[in-house]
């Protein structure tokens, strides 16, 4: 079995200590979805939703949440951020929505993507909840990811 890295020898959660690995230029990518009622999906369109421009305002959120990520997430490493970037398309079954951090450090920046994806993913049910609040959340998940000791990883 293998040792678990954020537990220490008498069993109690700790956080890993970077200290001695390199400083690379890592990148990740995370992806969410908001399956909205066509009619949702419309107003969407037509910048015709009460609260104002969901995607807009979700973009804004996903980047101050992927730069407070380490707040968020007890064990998370407080990152640099050199990049972050949230992407949103709407589609006939509602929005994908995408996040990419970017940092050069001694840890990864897959939590702070994924941090982005979920809270951009929010923001649009709360901007959208007044016209339909049978939102569904779903699919966030890790795309791919750059750099550090285990390199390159996407997803199939």
């Amino acid at each position: 079995m293998k040792k678990l890295s954020h537990v220490d020898a008498e069993g109690r959660v700790a956080m890993v200590d970077t200290g001695g690995k390199p400083l690379t230029a890592r990148r990740a990518v995370a992806s969410a979805r908001v399956l909205m009622s066509p009619e949702t999906v419309a107003a969407v369109r037509s910048h015709q939703t009460p609260k104002g421009d969901p995607i807009e305002t979700a973009r804004l959120a996903g980047i101050m949440a992927a730069k407070r990520t380490a707040e968020l997430i007890p064990l998370c490493h407080p990152l640099a951020l050199t990049h972050v970037e949230v992407r949103a398309d709407v589609r006939d079954e509602g929005i994908y929505l995408e996040a990419e951090a970017a940092t050069t450090a001694q840890t990864g920046v897959e939590m702070e993507a994924l941090t982005a994806v979920t809270v951009a993913a929010l923001t649009v049910y709360d901007m959208c909840k007044a016209v339909d609040k049978g939102m569904t959340i779903t699919d966030v998940r890790l795309e791919e990811k750059t750099g550090g000791k285990s390199g390159t990883w996407k997803r199939c």
